[in-house]
């Protein structure tokens, strides 16, 4: 039998550094958190080759003693962790701080060249200390402000087996610079620089300052537009242990990204990445975004430490709620309920392309003959010569024939005089119709287009929902022949479990054997259902997010809201329709007093807004 006996601890650190520092940006996240950790007002970055030839943080938090920083190197030390929370009653799930294991600084110094200068405030001098893949290189004074300054230079120089697997350092440097704008988000109260070396210069590429408010602090990290085109979330709710609140800006859903790489969500500070936040997000807007779009937002939950558990993987990305459906549901509505208070809004500014088309003169092709009347005008007259006035065109002036191409479609009404309550519209005054499918808008501030039929189709929807038809859809439709449908017995075992909550959206299904599961009725609004993929589906969603009965219905609901979308689309006003100025006019109040009105039921926008100033500039008057 083969011997057992321990490990050499700079083996163990080795085996840590798989799970903590895979690559740079790993390292940079533990590094950055310390700092956040120890009280500092301002942090500084500093990048070389995307943070595998340099990476560098320094802070002017509280700093550390010769004695702490030697026992800071040593595996699971740490100084976060208060004698109450330490001990066979310690309650670990309250920690506030960031880090807490102990792991982070053993195991960079295991596979890096480590060096850390450390001062107190009140110390006459500082100290440094150098670790090289494990071994102690130097231990000696230094010269340095109150503070903390860490360097790791040529991570796994010596572990050539994981230094084949890290990626370019474009790819790197992408890694760290999203770590330090997460932790940038989370606390707006502190100053972060982030400079990158190169070719013998340095560049700054971010520049944050202090107690900067919180949307201005998103904006600025994840688009300037950002500010115009969301809307603020503030919302709070009772728990047994306490208070769930749920802050942050949220970008409109016309406002929304190809990737999903600008949702930034945060639980009790620390940046995560969660499925179950991830599924909230993506089912409150599920009727607002098209399949392939992603909303660009910025959430942060606070709640108990007593519903969370952070302690799920050294990298403390992923965390645990104790009520993982009450979260989920919270998120979503919280979501809509601050969506409908302010999606009336579609993102506004109309595509560039579009507007260089407005800007560019027509041209003919070829020189075509002037006509006779419009020759006569210009011909057998000296315009050079002063004239008294210019007089009228005659009423039988016709204008040039058009070039071959497509009619003009477009169809307009007598305008009647603006109203003085007309001028609170923000939408304005209807003024036509073009093409039978877009109306043309008179606003006090601008010129309004919208498509007719998106815009109807969010109003039915909103319209479907407000009447409870979402009630009405609930409603079981029995089948004559209950389905079998053959399924995993863990899977089995979930739906069970959720069965009288499913129950409650029109679906019936009882267990049919040990790995199998019989369906007596299907909501009414799935006439053709197939049984077999709509209970795959939801025991994949009840595995996803715990086995709370909530859970499977939940992904039901969204199932019932998609079918209201489908109807909403089949009876809405269809492009092509000839609408008269007063239903026109209808159409627009009716989407100024509804919710989600800026954007259809697919995400795409419902209108759109040219001000004054922009047509003031396409005729040069501005």
């Amino acid at each position: 039998m083969p011997e057992i006996r321990r490990l050499p601890s700079d083996l163990v650190n080795r085996i840590a550094a798989g799970e903590v520092v895979e690559r740079p940006a790993a390292a940079l996240k533990e590094l950055v958190e310390n700092a956040i950790d120890a009280g500092a007002r301002r942090i500084g970055v500093v990048l070389a080759d995307g943070g595998l030839a340099r990476i560098e943080v320094v802070d002017d938090g509280c700093g550390m003693e010769p004695a702490g920083m030697a026992l800071a190197l040593e595996r699971h030390a740490t100084s976060k962790l208060p004698d109450s929370l330490i001990g066979p009653d310690g309650a670990i799930e309250l920690v506030t701080t960031l880090g807490f294991r102990g792991e982070a600084l053993p195991s960079i110094a295991s596979v890096a060249r480590l060096t850390i200068e450390s001062r107190t405030a009140g110390a006459a001098e500082g100290w440094r200390r150098v670790v090289d893949h494990g071994a102690l290189l130097a231990d000696e004074p230094a010269a340095l402000p109150p503070g903390t300054r860490v360097r790791v230079e040529e991570l796994f120089a010596k572990v050539p087996a994981r230094r084949k697997f890290l990626r370019s350092g474009r790819s790197e440097y992408a890694a760290c610079l999203d770590v330090v704008r997460r932790l940038a988000m989370a606390r707006p109260d502190i100053a972060f620089t982030l400079e990158t070396l190169g070719d013998g210069t340095k560049r700054t590429v971010l520049n944050l300052q202090a107690d900067e408010e919180l949307a201005t602090r998103v904006a600025r990290i994840i688009a300037h537009e950002l500010k115009d085109n969301s809307v603020g979330i503030d919302l709070a709710r009772d728990t047994p242990h306490g208070v769930m609140r749920l802050t942050g800006v949220a970008g409109l859903p016309t406002w929304n990204r190809g990737v999903a790489d600008h949702q930034y969500l945060f639980v009790n500070g620390r940046p995560v990445k969660d499925r179950l936040l991830v599924g909230a997000v993506r089912g409150a807007y599920a009727d607002m975004l098209a399949r392939d779009r992603h909303a660009v937002l910025a959430l942060f939950l606070e709640l108990p430490p007593q519903d969370v558990d952070v302690n799920v993987h050294p990298a403390k990305t992923e965390v645990r709620f104790r009520d993982s459906a009450g979260v989920r549901g919270f998120i979503v509505s919280g979501l809509r309920q601050a969506l409908a208070t302010g999606d009336r809004r579609s993102a506004q500014g109309p595509d560039r392309a579009a507007m260089g088309r407005w800007v560019s003169e027509p041209v003919a092709h070829g020189s075509a003959p002037m006509t006779p009347l419009l020759e006569s005008v210009f011909a057998g007259r000296d315009w050079s010569a002063q004239q008294p006035r210019v007089g009228e065109a005659r009423p039988d002036w016709n204008a040039p024939q058009a070039q071959p191409g497509a009619l003009p479609m477009g169809r307009a009404e007598e305008a009647a005089p603006v109203s003085a309550e007309a001028q609170a519209y923000p939408l304005g005054i209807a003024r036509g119709q073009v093409a039978n499918t877009y109306i043309v808008a008179e606003a006090a501030d601008g010129l309004v287009l919208v498509d007719q039929h998106a815009a109807h189709e969010r109003l039915v929807l909103e319209r479907l929902r407000a009447a409870g038809a979402d009630e009405g859809v609930r409603r079981s439709q029995a089948l004559l022949v209950p389905d079998v449908v053959e399924l995993d017995e863990v899977d089995c075992d979930r739906l069970e479990d959720a069965a009288e909550g499913l129950a409650r959206y029109g679906l019936v299904i009882e267990r049919f054997g040990p790995a199998a599961m019989l369906v007596r009725a299907l909501p009414a609004v799935f006439p053709k259902a197939d049984s077999a993929a709509l209970l795959r589906d939801l025991a994949d969603d009840i595995a996803k997010h715990g086995r709370q009965e909530d859970s499977g219905a939940l992904l039901l609901a969204e199932r019932l809201e998609l079918v209201l979308a489908t109807m909403a689309c089949h009876g809405s006003v269809r492009a092509g329709r000839t609408l008269s100025v007063a239903e026109m006019n209808a159409l627009l109040r009716e989407m100024e007093a509804t919710p989600r009105s800026g954007q259809c039921n697919h995400g795409r926008p419902t209108w759109v807004k040219l001000s004054m100033e922009d047509v003031e500039k396409l005729f040069g008057r501005h």
